[in-house]
C-alpha cells in the first residue's frame, strides 16, 4: 500500500479492533469469573434457605417455596432445581421439573455433575437432626448462555458502529493529512526558478521537520545556483582580459623588429598564460568543492613533505621570494585528506608569494597545538575591515595582486571546512605581513 492515508487508516483500524477485542475478552473473562461466584452464591442461600424451612415446616412446604425451571426464556431465578434424599439414599422430596436421578453423590458442598446428558452445578446441604441431603443447582448452560448474551449485547453495537468509526478515521485521516497535500501543491505549482521557503508557521509539528527540511534544500540550492552564477560571470570577465591582452602581445611581438619590445611583449604573453592557468585551476577547484561530495579519507600526512611537494611547483623564485620551513614542522604527522589539506596550503602559500615584495620570506611553522599548520609571510597584510570578507568569492580588497583572482582564500577557507579543519587570519604583530593557520585538531 503506497497511500501514506490508507496506511494510517489500516494501522488505526486495526489498532481499534484489537483493543475493543481485547476488551471483549477481559470482559468476558472477568464477568464470566464474577457470575460464577454470583451464582454458586444464590445456590448456598437457596439451599440454606429450604433446610431451614425443613426444620420448622414439613417438605411439601418447603418444596413449594422453592420456583421450580419454567421455559427456557425466564430469568434465572425460575431454573433453580432443589432434591432432598435421606441418608439411606431414598428421595424423600423434589422440585417441579428437576430430574429423577440423584443430582450428586458429594455429600456437602459444591460439585459438578452431568445429568440426564446436562452438565449441573451443584451445592448439597447435609441436615444431621433430619438425616437428609439438600440439593439445589442449576444447569451450566444457562450460566454459559447468560455471559453469551452480555458479550453479544457488546460486539452487536461494535459491528455497528465499526463502519461509522471506519469512516471517521477515514475523514480525520483526511483533515490531519491537509497540510501535507498543500505543501506538495504549493511545491508543484512553482516554477524551476523559485526557491522561495515554504511556509511552515502553520504546519502541525510532524510536519514541519519536513518543511524545514525543504527550505534548507532550496537554501542550499540557491546558494549553488548563486555560486555558479558568480563564476560564471566571474571567468567571463576574468578570461576576457587575459586572453585579449595575449592577442594584443602576440601582435605586437609580431609587428616590431626591436628585440627589446618583442621580449617584454613575450614576457607579458607568459604572464597572462600563468594567470589564466592558475585562475582555470582555481575554477576547477572551486567546482569541485561545490559538488559536495563525499570526503576523502585521511591519512597520516609529513608537513615536511607537503611543503616539499607544494614549493617545489610553487611560483616563489620568479619573484625572488625566499621559502623556508621551521625544522620542528619537518616532523610534525597530520590526520587529514590529503587531497583537501594539499589544495587549502597551495592556495595559502600562492596567495604568500603574491603579496610577498622582492626578497620577502615566507616560512612554514607549525601551530601553537601542534595539529596545524600556519604560513607566515612579509606582504601588506590585511586591513582589519577587510578580514572578514578575503574569504569571499572574487573579493580582492585593496592590497589586490596583479595576478590574483580573489578565490585563493576562499577555496583555502572551503577545503579546510570539508576536511573538518578551521582557516584563521591575523596580520603579524611583529612586523608587517600575514600569518594563515589552517587548524585541524588532533
Amino acid at each position: 500500500m503506497n497511500s501514506l492515508r490508507g496506511r494510517l487508516f489500516a494501522i488505526l483500524l486495526t489498532a481499534t479492533g484489537v483493543i475493543w477485542l481485547s476488551a471483549v475478552a477481559w470482559i468476558y473473562s472477568n464477568t464470566h469469573r464474577e457470575l460464577e461466584h454470583v451464582l454458586d452464591t444464590r445456590l448456598q442461600e437457596a439451599a440454606r434457605m429450604v433446610n431451614s424451612l425443613v426444620g420448622s415446616a414439613n417438605m411439601t412446604v418447603a418444596m413449594a417455596a422453592l420456583p421450580g425451571p419454567q421455559a427456557e426464556a425466564l430469568g434465572y431465578e425460575r431454573q433453580l432445581s432443589c432434591q432432598i434424599w435421606s441418608f439411606d439414599g431414598r428421595l424423600m422430596a423434589r422440585s417441579s421439573g428437576t430430574p429423577h436421578g440423584r443430582l450428586t453423590e458429594v455429600p456437602s458442598g459444591f460439585s459438578d455433575r452431568i445429568v440426564d446428558g446436562e452438565p449441573w452445578r451443584v451445592y448439597t446441604v447435609a441436615n444431621e437432626a433430619a438425616g437428609i441431603h439438600i440439593m439445589v443447582g442449576d444447569r451450566l448452560g444457562l450460566r454459559d448462555r447468560l455471559v453469551s448474551e452480555l458479550i453479544k449485547g457488546l460486539l452487536a453495537p461494535a459491528l455497528l458502529i465499526a463502519p461509522l468509526l471506519g469512516l471517521l478515521i477515514w475523514i480525520s485521516l483526511g483533515r490531519g493529512l491537509r497540510p501535507l497535500r498543500a505543501m506538495a501543491h504549493d511545491v508543484g505549482t512553482r516554477d524551476a526558478d523559485d526557491m522561495s521557503p515554504v511556509d511552515a508557521a502553520h504546519a502541525p509539528a510532524e510536519v514541519k521537520p519536513l518543511a524545514e527540511a525543504l527550505n534548507g534544500l532550496f537554501a542550499k540550492v540557491e546558494t549553488a545556483r548563486r555560486h555558479e552564477r558568480e563564476v560564471t560571470a566571474f571567468a567571463a570577465h576574468e578570461l576576457r582580459t587575459p586572453l585579449a591582452g595575449l592577442k594584443t602581445q602576440a601582435q605586437i611581438a609580431m609587428a616590431t623588429e626591436d628585440p627589446a619590445v618583442r621580449q617584454g611583449a613575450l614576457q607579458r604573453i607568459v604572464l597572462s598564460v600563468d594567470r589564466t592557468t592558475r585562475l582555470v585551476r582555481q575554477l576547477l577547484a572551486l567546482a569541485k568543492l561545490d559538488a559536495n561530495g563525499p570526503a576523502p579519507a585521511r591519512e597520516a600526512l609529513q608537513a615536511g613533505a607537503l611543503f616539499d611537494e607544494i614549493t617545489d611547483s610553487a611560483p616563489g623564485t620568479a619573484q625572488q621570494v625566499s621559502i623556508s620551513l621551521d625544522p620542528a614542522l619537518r616532523s610534525v604527522t597530520i590526520q587529514a585528506s590529503r587531497e583537501l589539506l594539499t589544495l587549502a596550503l597551495r592556495n595559502l602559500h600562492e596567495n604568500a608569494v603574491q603579496h610577498s615584495p622582492a626578497g620577502g620570506r615566507i616560512v612554514w611553522r607549525a601551530t601553537a597545538s601542534g595539529h596545524g599548520i600556519a604560513i607566515e609571510d612579509e606582504g601588506p597584510g590585511i586591513p582589519e575591515d577587510e578580514m572578514a570578507l578575503v574569504t569571499q568569492r572574487f573579493f580582492r580588497g585593496r592590497h589586490k595582486s596583479a595576478i590574483g583572482t580573489g578565490l585563493g582564500l576562499a577555496i583555502a577557507d572551503a577545503a579546510a571546512r570539508r576536511l573538518g579543519a578551521s582557516l584563521r587570519l591575523s596580520n603579524r604583530a611583529d612586523r608587517s605581513g600575514l600569518r594563515a593557520e589552517i587548524e585541524i585538531g588532533p
